[in-house]
């Protein structure tokens, strides 16, 4: 391969980020030889339960103003959107009866 081959872009990622058919070459290289997986980066949010759990996810559809105003709020309180819902979510259940 050339270096001009080497220096052409064959793809772009998210972030804008350019790769060159030598930076292919190089990471293709680098996963044909395996990864250490004690020094791989975690992926994702850790657990709300802790350890190594799953916390799972919930979509939920809302107005645009509901959602306008539950962002405000959880600004003003220094929250996430996320941690607001959890905490409504909480306290209606909570006042559930028993059955």
């Amino acid at each position: 391969m050339s270096k001009r081959d080497d220096d052409r872009v064959i793809a772009v990622t998210k972030r804008g980020t350019k790769i060159t058919e030598a930076i292919a070459d190089r990471l293709a290289d680098e996963a044909a030889a395996g990864y250490d997986l004690e020094n791989a980066r975690r992926v994702g949010r850790r657990s709300l339960a802790g350890g190594s759990g799953v916390s799972p996810r919930v979509n939920v559809r809302m107005t645009s103003e509901l959602h306008h105003r539950a962002r405000a709020r959880a600004e003003r309180e220094g929250k996430t959107l996320s941690e607001l819902a959890r905490e409504a979510l909480e306290a209606y259940v909570a006042d559930e009866p028993e059955r």
